[in-house]
């Protein structure tokens, strides 16, 4: 349906960031001081080196600085061309195919820390291209045909049909404003209990105006007197600019700073935040049915049976860098300055600093909490000469490759390297690179670039077989370069020679991608391929036993999985199979001169083989009909089915021994207990529940698996690159534990949906299954990290095979997993130089080409421990700690794990008290400002489902097992999650951002009038107040009692305005959150209510501190070290 205003596309899927503000938390609170200590000098930055590109790309966010160098924006864009091998009108195409050009969605400006935020305005995700008719499809329908611009390495395209969404609405933006201070605090004389004292931010001031035009990425050529531009799909809407301009990018030195007191007024105050301008796109529109990540953008998520949803862009929601309440703003940055600083820390020798009288009683208010930032940023990774900081992962930047590679591909928990391994463990915090090789750019960025360099091959170190990249130094004017990993003088290629310039470079360095980008791909050569590439296979195992037909998540995975086929990559390479099973195994022929598929029993579950082989797996194009009539009549074949057990394992090994000669993917479609042949399990939660509610110290060995039959079975699985993802839709215990290790060590993942509901549930199996098919992913994949001299390699963690040390195998990777890579020193690392890491991904795209992705990072190395401190990533070093926690769960009991987690973040603080901050009474508690949010987020993850005694052993399983492969952007939320109030959206101003303010985590909050959501990312819960207005309840939910809300609620649109506003909410966070969010009813006084208030974290819970007597823990902690 066109919109009402012609000038507006469809709602955006653009992510949208969340506003905290401080609420109400009881508990007295003294001796808050803020200890400011001083910064190094302000240094200016260095211009970035002109860039190559290749293809023009869409505007970008409207007001932000355009980089030196940029050529004004093309007046036409190139015209829209399809995909090779596939005509025009075409389902999206999977990753892995020839380069794109971008889509294009503007992001909201990320302000200077404090100040005023500038207008934005949200792009549509995935709306066409002006001049591109389109007729909307039926609901959750296939795509219509479209033209396509191909997307990065195959993605999926950036324009495709659109259809109308019932509750879509126009997008606005809150306006923001720092919380308020009071007044100056009363001297005490007595210094307990601690006090809470975060450097200071180096964010603060207005942004300066930038009235420049952006420019554009994506140029026609490689050329060095063109830099590349920021651009847009073709055709993409103009953009307008923000009032505020746009802040200058990050990395800068830090801005001087001071010591204030807390609840101080801030000297630089910030100017009141506008509001932003609401979205001048439609609201009655919908995004398409699938947008392709390649362009930057998540998936869309639409069901022809139940609600779809869409998946946010490539920035999802999360917590963003914080400010501390009370805290003075920084100054602004000056002309040279054009980056974000770090967190402004002492340096060593320690400067004095005045002394601070302190406050009799603080508000806990005033506590360290997040309050995210929603302007968007544009961020050179390098700036003069030096590494830049990199903004939060959590946060809205657009990045522009000037040496270093996008951070959402590859960042370090911390961005100034310790030379010595002394060093590192002095500061208490680890040293890992998290890793993210097919993460969702910005649909503004410029995609990473295909350098094909024909029979030759990529260029390579002799020594260290290092690829070349930006920082490998040529010399002997050009006949020789230095390798920036080991140091090795190695002969230039004839074929490769350039003279240099005066400045030492290479000519043509700009002109080449892997000489001037962070990241880039190289075309394999016969080198690189033991056999041919394989196709991309996807063979569907579906459980057909009594209770999974009974409880309809046979059907659901029928309709599913029918719905989804249309998502699957065009072209003669694509290949399907399908099989069922219950105590025995059923595979089907699905030829095309048969009338009908074609049933082959395998009865035998020990000793399993595969009838047919040739078959069973066809190309899709041939078998396509034949499939749909299969998947239509699978439940009405097995109505009847009286069989209740599953031979789960058996069932997997003969569909292993079908898809070995090809590899693929395995999706199974799992619903009980494996009862019956190879890798059977019983049932131990009845044994888990009383043991770990007991304290039992063996309790943890319940998260193991039962035996190795399945690590077994996965290894074999690894080897000939068949990757398993499984579908667990239950009503009772399955044994995660276990189960989980065949997706884990094959690169899959477990999908758990429990308890399951015929109702409820459809909608979002669907949706997983087809982003899971369809997001940018490859195959056969081997992963290894180099990095220089000095440091090595200690370990891996994620869902891989590791064969030998230095490799891990992937059989399937895609845009969601993120790898974790520690390092430890292994000889002192010089001062003042950088060290190098560099990510090499050798894999086969959907379209059977063999590539090399290479990322690249070189950080400085630092003697100084207060650099450690200051330069510190909290979200990676937090992530690095849940992913420990994880690793942790299965081998120690769960109140070892907490402890330690506990410890982890107790000595951190304790280092940079006790080496980096100024002398202060012991009264104080000191929390570096890059990590002041840190005891915060481990008070959320001690009380997380995967840590706590009352989760069950599926639960906790389940966590362990998603964990594992989490990336940055996702492990906050899942621990620290977002609640807002629903019952008053209306209340809002018309100016709002779309998702209001999240509201603390406590209890307080909370009101018996009110209607409440507290989301993670996976889940979704609906609180219901005791007192609910029947009118509010007829609004949200269409009854006018909370006794007639169903618990498996579904929520519909119904036509008034808080029904629209609550379900433009949910829509958004599943696009934020990358995930169709799974909605739960939770009541006061059931169980369903007393766990909702379980996961207000920052409350005192059942053996758990409240989050003021977290702190005094900590503090007094610290203080016993110190003693």
């Amino acid at each position: 349906m066109a919109s009402s205003s012609p000038s507006r596309p469809p709602p955006p899927f653009a992510p949208q960031n969340p506003t905290h503000t401080p609420a109400s938390l009881a508990g007295p609170f003294s001796n808050m001081q803020i200890s400011r200590a001083a910064a190094p000098p302000f240094a200016g930055n260095g211009p970035a080196p002109p860039s190559a590109i290749r293809a023009p790309q869409g505007p970008p966010p409207p007001g932000a600085r355009p980089f030196p160098g940029s050529p004004p924006p093309p007046s036409q864009p190139p015209p829209p061309f399809a995909r090779p091998g596939a005509p025009v009108q075409q389902s999206p195409p999977p990753f892995g195919g020839p380069p794109p050009a971008m889509s294009s969605q503007p992001q909201p400006q990320r302000p200077a820390f404090g100040g005023p935020a500038p207008q934005v305005q949200r792009a549509p995700f995935g709306g066409p291209p002006p001049g591109v008719s389109q007729q909307p499809p039926p609901f959750g329908g296939p795509p219509s045909g479209v033209s396509q611009q191909p997307p990065p390495f195959g993605g999926p395209p950036s324009g495709v049909s659109q259809q109308p969404l019932p509750f879509g609405g126009p997008t606005a933006a809150m306006a923001s404003r720092p919380a308020p201070f009071g007044g100056p605090p009363v001297a005490v004389s007595q210094p307990q209990p601690p006090t809470v004292m975060p450097q200071r931010s180096p964010f603060g001031g207005p942004p300066p105006a930038a009235s420049a035009q952006p420019p554009l990425i994506g140029g026609g050529s490689f050329t060095a007197a063109q830099a590349p531009p920021f651009s847009g799909p073709p055709g993409s809407m103009p953009q307008t600019a923000p009032a505020g301009g746009l802040r200058p990018p990050f990395g800068g030195p830090p801005a001087p700073s001071q010591q204030v007191q807390f609840g101080a007024p801030p000297p630089f105050g910030g100017a009141a935040r506008p509001g932003v301008q609401p979205s001048p796109f439609g609201a009655s529109q919908a995004p398409p049915p699938f947008m392709g990540p390649p362009g930057g953008n998540a998936p869309t998520f639409a069901s022809p049976a139940w609600q779809g949803q869409a998946r946010p862009g490539s920035v999802p929601g999360g917590m963003q860098p914080m400010r501390m309440p009370g805290m003075p703003g920084a100054m602004p940055p000056n002309a040279l300055g054009q980056g974000m600083s770090p967190a402004s820390t002492p340096t060593m020798p320690y400067s004095p600093h005045a002394q601070v009288s302190t406050p009799s009683k603080i508000d806990p208010n005033q506590i360290p909490r997040p309050i995210p930032e929603t302007s968007v940023v544009i961020f050179e990774t390098r700036q003069g000469g030096q590494a830049a900081v990199p903004p939060a992962a959590s946060s809205e930047f657009i990045v522009k490759d000037t040496g270093n590679c996008n951070p959402r591909l590859m960042r370090c928990t911390m961005n100034q390297i310790p030379c010595t391994g002394d060093l590192l463990t002095t500061s208490g915090m680890p040293l890992a690179l998290l890793v993210q090789p097919f993460a969702l750019p910005h649909p503004s960025e410029e995609p990473i670039q295909l350098v094909d360099f024909g029979e030759m091959g990529p260029i390579r170190c002799s020594r260290c077989k290092a690829y070349i990249n930006p920082f490998m130094r040529f010399i002997d004017q050009g006949k020789h370069f230095i390798c920036n990993l080991c140091g090795f003088s190695n002969d230039t290629p004839r074929e490769y020679f350039c003279n240099l310039g005066p400045d030492g470079r290479r000519r043509d360095a700009d002109e080449r991608p892997e000489l001037c980008r962070g990241s880039v791909e190289f075309v394999a050569t016969k080198e690189f391929l033991v056999r041919d590439p394989m196709p991309a296979v996807f063979f569907f195992l579906i459980d057909v036993s009594m209770n999974a037909v009974h409880t309809g998540a046979t059907a659901a995975a029928c309709s599913a999985i029918s719905q989804a086929l249309s998502d699957l990559p065009e072209g003669p390479r694509t290949m399907v199979g399908i099989a069922t099973f219950d105590s025995a195994i059923h595979f089907y022929s699905l030829k095309r001169a048969q009338q009908q598929p074609l049933m082959l029993i395998v009865p035998d579950i020990q000793d399993v083989y595969t009838p047919l082989q040739t078959d069973l797996i066809l190309p899709i194009s041939e078998c396509r009909e034949n499939l749909e009539q299969l998947l239509e009549s699978i439940p009405t074949m097995f109505e009847s089915n009286r069989v209740a057990d599953s031979a789960f394992g058996a069932a997997m090994k003969a569909c292993f021994l079908a898809m070995k000669p090809t590899g693929g993917k395995l999706l199974v479609f799992q619903s009980v207990l494996p009862s019956v042949g190879i890798g059977s399990l019983s049932a131990r939660e009845a044994e888990g529940r009383s043991n770990v509610s007991s304290g039992d110290k063996e309790a943890h060995k319940l998260l193991q698996p039962v035996d190795k039959t399945l690590k077994t079975m996965a290894l074999e699985f690894a080897e000939y690159q068949v990757c398993v993802d499984v579908f667990l839709s239950t009503q009772s215990y399955v044994d995660i534990a276990s189960i989980s290790v065949v997706p884990n060590t094959t690169g899959g993942r477990v999908y758990y949906y429990y308890p399951f509901s015929a109702l409820s549930d459809p909608a979002k199996l669907y949706n997983d299954l087809r982003w899971n098919i369809s997001r940018p992913q490859g195959f056969e994949a081997v992963m290894r990290v180099r990095c220089s001299q000095g440091l090595q390699v200690q370990d891996y963690f994620g869902n891989f095979c590791k064969r030998v040390p230095t490799d891990i195998d992937l059989p399937a990777i895609d845009s969601d997993k993120a790898i974790m890579v520690t390092f430890k020193h292994d000889d002192k690392l010089q001062e003042n130089s950088e060290c190098a890491f560099q990510c090499a991904l050798l894999y086969t795209t959907v379209f059977g080409q063999r590539r090399i992705r290479v990322i690249n990072l070189s950080l400085s190395c630092t003697n100084m421990l207060s650099n450690l401190f200051r330069y510190a990533d909290l979200e990676t070093q937090f992530t690095y700690v849940v992913k420990q926690a994880a690793n942790g769960i299965p081998s120690v009991p769960l109140s070892q794990v907490r402890d330690q987690v506990t410890s982890t973040c107790i000595n951190i603080l304790q280092s940079y008290r006790k080496y980096c901050a100024s002398v202060s009474s012991s009264g104080q508690l000191i929390l570096p400002e890059a990590l002041k949010l840190l005891p915060l987020y481990t008070l959320a993850l001690t009380k997380s489902v995967g840590l706590r005694n009352d989760g069950r052993l599926d639960d906790r399983s389940y966590w362990a097992s998603i964990v594992s492969s989490i990336s940055v952007l996702l492990a906050i939320p899942l621990v620290f999650p977002r609640m807002i109030a629903l019952h008053d959206l209306t209340s809002r101003e018309e100016d709002d951002s779309l998702i209001p303010s999240p509201l603390t985590l406590n209890s307080e909050n909370i009101h018996d009038d009110g209607v409440y959501l507290l989301e993670n990312g996976e889940d979704g819960f609906i609180y219901v107040g005791n007192s609910v207005n029947p009118v509010t309840l007829e609004q949200i939910f269409g009854v006018s009692s909370l006794a007639l809300v169903p618990n498996q609620l579904v929520l519909e649109p119904f036509d008034n305005e808080l029904s629209r506003k609550v379900n433009e909410v949910v829509n958004e966070i599943r696009r934020q959150r990358c995930s169709y969010l799974r909605l739960r009813l939770c009541k006061k006084g059931d169980p369903s209510g007393d766990f909702f208030r379980s996961l207000l974290v920052e409350d005192k819970a059942p053996g758990g501190l409240s989050y003021v007597e977290f702190l005094v823990h900590v503090h007094r902690q610290i203080q016993s070290k110190m003693t």
